[in-house]
């Protein structure tokens, strides 16, 4: 199943990807917030273009697993894109991908304004992988 993984944020959205075999999640792009039509328009083509089956939007509970301000804007964002395609639409946690990125992109020695565009993208990386090892794209 090809999947399309998505680490909302209001100036910046990651993307993630996996490979059609359903193994190998690679960082796709990031996503710069310009108007809310914009990035609908640019993700519904995304979807379109790669076959994508499945998105997994990541989903920022504090450390406690409550909800908060950002999280009810994803799940805002989740209902949106859901109204838009066809395609099945998942939250997954992500506390702490966003730190679990940072340690891998300090491990592959990437730094200043690479690193900051690699971010959220990677973050993207950790959400899609931890959905399709943790079952649910069976």
């Amino acid at each position: 199943m090809r999947a399309l993984g998505i680490d909302f944020g209001l100036k910046r959205v990651g993307l993630a990807i996996n490979d059609r075999a359903g193994i190998l999640v690679s960082p796709y792009r990031t996503l710069e917030r310009t108007t809310r039509d914009a990035l609908f328009d640019e993700l519904l083509k995304i979807i379109h273009k790669e076959s994508v089956e499945a998105v997994v939007v990541g989903l920022p509970l504090s450390l406690s697993g409550e909800d908060t301000l950002t999280t009810r804007q994803a799940r805002n964002f989740a209902q949106s894109l859901g109204r838009r395609t066809d395609v099945p639409i998942h939250l997954m946690d992500e506390r702490l991908t966003s730190a679990q990125a940072e340690e891998e992109l300090n491990a592959a020695g990437l730094r200043g304004t690479k690193r900051k565009m690699a971010l959220d993208s990677q973050a993207a990386v950790i959400i899609l992988r931890s959905w399709l090892q943790s079952g649910h794209s069976s």
